[in-house]
């Protein structure tokens, strides 16, 4: 249950940090069911790439004891508050910056 929450949190955050960057930065806006959509790919993704990263891996609590076990690093990823906070944080920012990404890669195509 505890992964489940944990992918939830990561999916919401995700999606709000690809709606609020295509609408606050100019020239990334690729629509607002594409930025969700984006914004959830990137926050799902940042959280995973963040738990790979010494010293990143306890913020959005992915430490485990047995770190090439992904059964046990997935059974501990969400359960506390904190963890819970670190892969919303992780999300945000990640479905911020794929969102970015793709929506200037659309633009440049667009002009040339």
């Amino acid at each position: 249950m505890d992964t489940v929450i944990a992918l939830i949190v990561e999916i919401i955050a995700g999606g709000v940090g690809g709606l609020a960057i295509g609408r606050l930065a100019a020239g990334t806006d690729m629509g607002m069911t594409v930025n969700t959509i984006v914004g959830v790919i990137g926050g799902v993704a940042g959280v995973w790439i963040a738990g790979m990263i010494p010293g990143l891996d306890a913020f959005v609590g992915m430490a485990a004891p047995a770190a090439t076990d992904t059964t046990e690093v997935m059974a501990t990823s969400g359960s506390n508050v904190g963890a819970l906070v670190g892969q919303g944080v992780t999300g945000l920012v990640g479905g911020g910056i794929l969102t970015a990404i793709a929506g200037m890669v659309k633009n440049t195509m667009m002009k040339s």
